[in-house]
C-alpha cells in the first residue's frame, strides 16, 4: 500500500496551525455558509452552527498541532463531515429535535470519511481527558501541569519544591487516578475507538 498523498487543501490546516488571518477568513468565506445552513436545516440556529463551527476548528488545530494531521482529502468534504458529526451528536444529545438528513450535500470522499472520524475520535478523547483531568486533585494537577511542560523530572522536582523520587511516586499515582477515571467514565466505552 502506497503513502497517503498530502492533499493542496493543506495550507488550510498550517494556516491554522500559524493562525493566518487570510486563511481563517477564507475558511469562513468558503467553508462555513455550508455548515451553517445545513445545521439550519436540521432543526439548528446560526448561533449553534457558529459554536459547532468553533469547537471543529479547535479540534482541527489541536490535532494538527498535536498529531501533525495531515489531509489527505479536499478541505471542504474534511470539515463539512467534521460539523456534521458534531451537529447529529449534539441533537443525539437533546434528542427532542427533529433530525433531517439531507446526505445529497455529503462528499462521496472516502478519503473524508476516514480523516473526519479520525479527527471526531481525537475531539472526543480530549473533551473526555480534560474533563477528567478537572476531577483530579490540585496536587496531582498541579505536577501533571508542569510534567506536560518540563520533559525532565529533576526540574519538575525543584519547582514543586519536591524531591525527586517523590515527584515520580506521585507522578505515577496521578496518572493511575487519571486513567482509572477514564476508563470508569460511561463516555469512555461510548467513544469509537
Amino acid at each position: 500500500m502506497g503513502e497517503k498523498k498530502i492533499h493542496e487543501d493543506q495550507k488550510y490546516i498550517n494556516g491554522l496551525l500559524q493562525n493566518n488571518s487570510f486563511i481563517i477568513q477564507a475558511i469562513y468565506d468558503k467553508f462555513v455558509p455550508k455548515v451553517v445552513n445545513y445545521i439550519k436545516q436540521n432543526s439548528g440556529s446560526s448561533a449553534e452552527a457558529q459554536d459547532v463551527i468553533q469547537d471543529t476548528i479547535m479540534t482541527i488545530y489541536n490535532q494538527a498541532s498535536q498529531k501533525s494531521l495531515q489531509l489527505t482529502c479536499p478541505f471542504d468534504a474534511y470539515f463539512f463531515l467534521l460539523c456534521k458529526r458534531k451537529w447529529l451528536n449534539e441533537l443525539k444529545k437533546s434528542s427532542n429535535k427533529e433530525v433531517t438528513i439531507n446526505e445529497e450535500v455529503l462528499s462521496k470522499d472516502d478519503e473524508a470519511h476516514e480523516l473526519a472520524f479520525e479527527t471526531s475520535v481525537f475531539g472526543e478523547k480530549q473533551a473526555l481527558f480534560t474533563e477528567m483531568f478537572a476531577k483530579l486533585g490540585d496536587a496531582c494537577k498541579d505536577l501533571l501541569k508542569a510534567t506536560f511542560k518540563t520533559k525532565s523530572m529533576e526540574d519538575v522536582a525543584k519547582s514543586l519544591g519536591v524531591t525527586y523520587a517523590y515527584a515520580r511516586k506521585k507522578k505515577s499515582l496521578c496518572i493511575g487516578k487519571l486513567t482509572e477515571l477514564v476508563r470508569n467514565s460511561p463516555k469512555f466505552n461510548q467513544i469509537k475507538m
